[in-house]
C-alpha cells in the first residue's frame, strides 16, 4: 500500500472483515511534517491541515495550466472520539474494518474552482497511523464555499485554502511546473503586468 501525505507519491492512494483488535490510536500521536502541510484550524475533534508542497493546478490535455483550477492534498486527525464515531459508523453500516484499529484521520483530494469560488472532494481516503489508505470513497458533491457562514468549519478550511494559494501562487505554479506544464502565453503576460 501506498502512503498519503510523505513522500514523492502523495497524491497516489492504494485503495475485508475484521473487527478492530486494539484500542485506536490517539489524534494527539499523529506527527504531522509541518515542512509539508499548512495547519488551518483544530476543533474539539479534529485537525484541518493541507498540503502545501503539493498543491497544484489543473493541467489541460496540452499541458498547461489552468489557473483557475486547484488541486489540494488535504488531512485531518482525529481525536479519539471521533476515532470511535468513524469506527462505530462503519460497524453499523457492516463496512469492512480491516486496520480501522489503527485510523487517525482523513485525506481528501480537493479540486477548487476558484473562478466559481467552489469546491469538490474528489476523492476521499480514511488512513491509518503510517498515513496509508484503508478506504475511499469518491462520491461527493460540489460545495460553493462562499456562502457558507464564517463559523462553518469547512467554510472557514476552504477560504484559508483559497487564500494561500492566492498569496503564494508563484509557489503553487512553481509545484505545478515539477508535472512538465506550462502557462499559457496570456497567463503569463497577466501575471507579469499584475506584479508591475
Amino acid at each position: 500500500m501506498r502512503r498519503w501525505g510523505l513522500g514523492a507519491g502523495i497524491l497516489a492512494a492504494v485503495f475485508l472483515f475484521a473487527q478492530p483488535s486494539a484500542v485506536p490510536a490517539e489524534a494527539a500521536d499523529v506527527q504531522v511534517p509541518e515542512d509539508i502541510f499548512q495547519w488551518v484550524q483544530s476543533t474539539a475533534r479534529q485537525n484541518y491541515y493541507f498540503n502545501k508542497q503539493q498543491m497544484k493546478y489543473a493541467v489541460d490535455a496540452d499541458g498547461y495550466m489552468d489557473l483557475n483550477t486547484l488541486i489540494v492534498p488535504t488531512l485531518c486527525t482525529y481525536d479519539d472520539i471521533q476515532i470511535q464515531d468513524v469506527v462505530a459508523k462503519r460497524r453499523w453500516n457492516r463496512l469492512p474494518m480491516k486496520g480501522y484499529d489503527r485510523l487517525i484521520g482523513e485525506a481528501n483530494y480537493m479540486k477548487f474552482n476558484l473562478k466559481a469560488h467552489t469546491v469538490q472532494i474528489i476523492e476521499h481516503d480514511d488512513l491509518d497511523n503510517t498515513f496509508t489508505t484503508l478506504t475511499k470513497d469518491t462520491d461527493y458533491p460540489v460545495v460553493q464555499y462562499d456562502v457558507l457562514s464564517e463559523k462553518s468549519v469547512d467554510g472557514k478550511f476552504y477560504r484559508a485554502i483559497e487564500k494561500y494559494a492566492s498569496t503564494h501562487q508563484d509557489a503553487v505554479i512553481a509545484n505545478t511546473m515539477t508535472t512538465g506544464a506550462k502557462l499559457r502565453p496570456a497567463d503569463q503576460k497577466a501575471l507579469k503586468k499584475a506584479k508591475k
